[in-house]
């Protein structure tokens, strides 16, 4: 039986990026405590896989397409998730991207695409979910997914840590302001974490998945469920004088920000 300080039970929850990775880890984790999910992804692909199996597992979930840079798109992801479930209780803002570049070679409309997508993407989706909790007086918790990147910068990922590193700031000027409406408004800041497909994509050798792990004092990678969890106690009652935080979940990390050709 769940301790009824951590009960998401009942909790309309919207997740951007619970298509892959983390964020379908914290959709399965939600819907597995009996909160109703809506999910969002740029594409179906993604979404369908993870909403079929949080089904058969008895979940409740919806899902809907959206790009984060577009404003039309999150309203209407904002929008559905009302007309279905009369409210949102609980947003979760973990879509991003980011790719591997020296800062010299990154063109303006790279640097502009990342800082889009991570940044601009939680503000847009933070104001939307914040009017309709205002709107209907029900207070709740939003809960921004930011990296060690934006704590420690990034070699070769410059775009992704700043803009990971405004969402923490966001973060707390959004907690000060809505407060007063029941809004809490918390960060959580991952390491190195292995979810399906993500290790062969970024760490794909042996050497560079040691030196992952090697970075942080706990010496392995974390799990989605590892950040899932955070969320749920974020989300709950649990939380409740928790407002403004970055939480670092990274097992320490020791050498975050030095480039690959130093971690020798």
């Amino acid at each position: 039986m769940t301790d009824a300080a951590f009960d998401i039970a009942g909790k309309v929850t919207v997740i951007t990026g619970g298509g892959t990775g983390i964020g379908a880890e914290i959709a399965a984790e939600f819907c597995r405590r009996g909160a109703p999910v809506m999910i969002t992804s740029r594409t179906m692909d993604h979404l369908g896989p993870v909403a079929e199996g949080i089904k058969q597992d008895g979940g409740e979930v919806d899902t809907i397409v959206c790009d984060v840079r577009k404003n039309d798109q999150v309203e209407a992801v904002i929008e559905k998730t009302v007309q279905r479930w009369g409210r949102v209780d609980i947003l979760i803002n973990n879509a991003g991207a980011s790719f591997v570049a020296n800062a010299h070679e990154i063109s303006a409309n790279g640097f502009s695409a990342i800082v889009a997508i991570n940044l601009n993407g939680t503000f847009l989706f933070s104001k939307a979910a914040a009017l309709v909790m205002m709107e209907k007086q029900t207070g709740g918790s939003i809960i921004n997914i930011s990296s060690d990147a934006g704590v420690f910068g990034s070699a070769t990922m410059s775009h992704y840590g700043a803009a990971k590193a405004g969402i923490i700031n966001l973060t707390r000027s959004l907690a000060i302001e809505w407060a007063d409406y029941g809004i809490r408004v918390n960060c959580i800041s991952p390491g190195p974490i292995e979810t399906p497909g993500v290790k062969e994509v970024l760490w794909p050798t042996k050497e560079l998945q040691d030196k992952a792990t090697g970075s942080t004092a706990l010496n392995r990678f974390g799990t989605g469920l590892e950040i899932a969890w955070p969320c749920v106690f974020l989300a709950s009652k649990a939380g409740g004088y928790v407002n403004g935080i970055n939480l670092q979940v990274d097992g320490c990390m020791t050498r975050a920000g030095i480039p690959e050709s130093r971690l020798n």
